[in-house]
């Protein structure tokens, strides 16, 4: 028979706004031990009543208690939700926050984003460890020191594809993901995986295959990383195949064909959470066919579930074993950060080396040469409900502005500085400054960083040949970025295109049957003319839980197959276009729109005036 204990029983708040009051009532989330089993992590709130309404009150906040319920201590406050705390090997601490600012880019709901932070153990030197445009959760440990977490991914595509397993350095530096970000069928494998931890002594992991439009529940999988991913379900092994993937199925092994109502069967695949990994075999994790009142089990991976404890009125959460567990290494701290790290100034910038551009995983257009880099960083969503405004036709695009180019050399490597603390990505150009490949995910670094790529999505199971001689670039001095045209930071079509247009293309489009090409607004969505005119000519990609799958055609982009390379409208000009005769700067303005999404607004604020060819600064960086 299991003995309970109310571990803040006794305990009283040591500091902050609580001092001196108990934790009583409320709600209690994301449970984190210690490596010496001696505290615990929490994220408490009070739960008042307030919609939409952030306040100290009904937020979360992050406490540190002994297991003894001594030394009680409020580790974060304010008006932001902060939870998902998870000890790191040096002994800061890693948790999920809202402090960045910013929102969800769907739903007519106000959902601001949260992403990974770091601070000390006693709540001092809050930093951000990610500079991610949209919602993260569950980090936690590897084997390796790693942070492990759940990111959900759309930059120029679907919004419900990838929301699967990354990894980061505790410092919060290179995010890499090894798995599940670019699926060929969404319902192919876990819609998202959440709760992931490493299982001792192994390289895999445990995760919970869950729903997008659903909570933290579903089906156990285990993640191999050592096998090549397929883009389906070569990297997984269900634990407990009885239960459909949420959302992806209907049943185990049925994948939810397009016109089923799949709410229909997600909440009766919620029946599992927060796997503990024992071993391989053997996991603690909560679990209630029902998915309502979660007790404790322990459950393995030849069909056996046994319930450890179940109390009467309170679902469970978090079961984890109360004694020490080996502490993974301490990994370096390579950036300039923390209050330890950055010293007396504080850092700007950080550097990025790219080893060879054209090694990758699909083929390049024949006769490709690459001759340089665009960076172009995407702005946070700061208006909390979808479309207001929509940012061009490709729905839930993002704002963004391109930071300039860097050159290329040879022999394909790149080496240049970046600014520090913003999310952005990479476009590989041509000779004639056209995108041939373009990301559809962000990076960042942090003050001081340094950020290694071998190639442009290269193949991550394949062992690099031997270098003959060092990259050709990083025999010099970092690049510095050139700044592209006018129009470009922040990318305002109105100040970008529309001035090609009027000294090129009006006065003939002003006749009779002529598309019309003029700057009146028109339109629910405040665009002008000339906008509505040319956007079904082209590229663009789209956001939209699933509508957009069939006209994105990949949820990666392809060499040769984005951008200006894919628009009929730059297709038409090429071939001739009656006797246009546009200047190589004009062509590169309509070319750079069409390699950005081919977006409208440069933010997400005075639009009227963004219409007008006034440039807005974005309120989020």
């Amino acid at each position: 028979e299991p003995k309970v204990r109310d571990v803040l029983a006794d305990s009283t708040v040591e500091n902050g706004r609580l001092e001196g009051q108990k934790l009583e009532d409320g709600s209690f989330i994301s449970l984190d031990l210690s490596y010496d089993a001696q505290t615990l992590l929490f994220a408490w709130t009070e739960a008042e009543q307030s919609l939409y309404e952030w306040t100290p009150k009904s937020t979360y906040h992050i406490f540190q208690v002994g297991v003894d319920g001594s030394n009680l201590i409020q580790l974060t406050g304010g008006i932001w939700n902060e939870f998902d705390p998870c000890y790191l090997p040096g002994g800061r601490i890693a948790f999920i926050s809202e402090r960045r600012g910013g929102y969800l880019r769907c739903g007519k709901r106000l959902n601001p984003t949260y992403t990974l932070h770091s601070m000390e153990p006693n709540g001092t030197d809050i930093i951000r460890l990610s500079y991610h445009e949209t919602h993260e959760w569950h980090p936690s440990v590897d084997n390796n020191g790693m942070i492990v977490y759940t990111r959900w991914d759309y930059v120029d595509r679907d919004s419900d594809i990838a929301h699967h397993i990354w990894t980061t350095y505790p410092d919060g530096r290179d995010p890499r993901t090894f798995h599940g970000n670019y699926p060929i069928v969404r319902e192919s494998r876990p819609w998202m995986e959440m709760s992931i931890r490493a299982i001792p002594n192994s390289h895999k992991y445990v995760a919970v295959s869950t729903p997008h439009h659903g909570q933290a529940y579903g089906t156990l999988v285990m993640i191999d990383q050592q096998i090549e991913d397929d883009r389906s379900l070569s990297q997984l092994k269900r634990i407990t195949p009885e239960t459909h993937f949420p959302e992806s199925e209907i049943s185990p092994g049925i994948p939810a064909v397009e016109g089923v109502r799949r709410s229909d069967f997600t909440q009766a695949a919620e029946v599992y959470a927060n796997p503990w990994p024992l071993s391989e075999d053997f996991y603690l994790c909560v679990y209630d066919a029902d998915a309502k009142n979660y007790g404790i089990y322990l459950v393995d991976t030849f069909g056996n579930r046994e319930l450890l404890y179940r109390d009467p009125n309170i679902p469970c959460l978090d079961p984890i074993p109360l004694k020490p567990r080996p502490k993974p290494p301490v990994l370096p701290t390579m950036t300039r950060q923390a209050a330890s790290d950055r010293g007396k100034v504080m850092e700007t910038t950080g550097t990025i080396a790219v080893m060879n551009v054209y090694d990758s995983l699909l083929k390049w257009p024949e006769g490709t040469e690459i001759k340089g880099l665009r960076i172009v960083q995407i702005f946070p969503k700061t208006t909390p409900a979808a479309a207001e405004p929509n940012i061009g036709v490709g729905d839930q695009s993002l704002a963004r502005g391109v930071l300039g180019t860097v050159p290329v050399e040879e022999d394909g490597s790149a080496y240049f500085v970046v600014p520090a603390g913003i999310p952005f990505y990479f476009q590989a150009l041509d000779e004639r400054g056209m995108a041939v490949q373009s990301m559809r995910s962000d990076t960042y670094v942090h003050p001081g960083e340094t950020l290694t790529c071998q190639g442009c999505h290269e193949d991550k199971h394949r062992f690099q040949t031997e270098v003959v001689r060092s990259p050709l670039a990083l025999e010099r001095s970092p690049s510095r970025i050139q700044p592209d045209v006018e129009g470009s930071n922040p990318l305002l079509y109105p100040q970008l295109v529309q001035g090609v247009l009027d000294r090129n293309c009006v006065s003939c489009h002003e006749t009779e049957g002529a598309i019309d090409l003029g700057t009146q607004v028109v339109g629910k969505y405040g665009w002008t003319q000339s906008y509505e005119s040319l956007a079904p000519f082209v590229w663009t990609r789209y956001g939209g839980n699933g509508t957009g799958l069939e006209r994105n055609g990949s949820s990666r982009s392809i060499p040769g197959q984005v951008g200006a390379r894919a628009s009929h409208l730059f297709h038409l000009l090429e071939e001739g276009h009656y006797e246009v005769q546009l200047s190589k700067e004009d062509l590169y303005r309509l070319t750079l729109w069409m390699d950005c999404n081919s977006t409208f607004y440069g933010s997400y604020h005075d639009t009227e005036r963004q219409a007008q060819g006034v440039a807005v600064a974005p309120i989020l960086e």
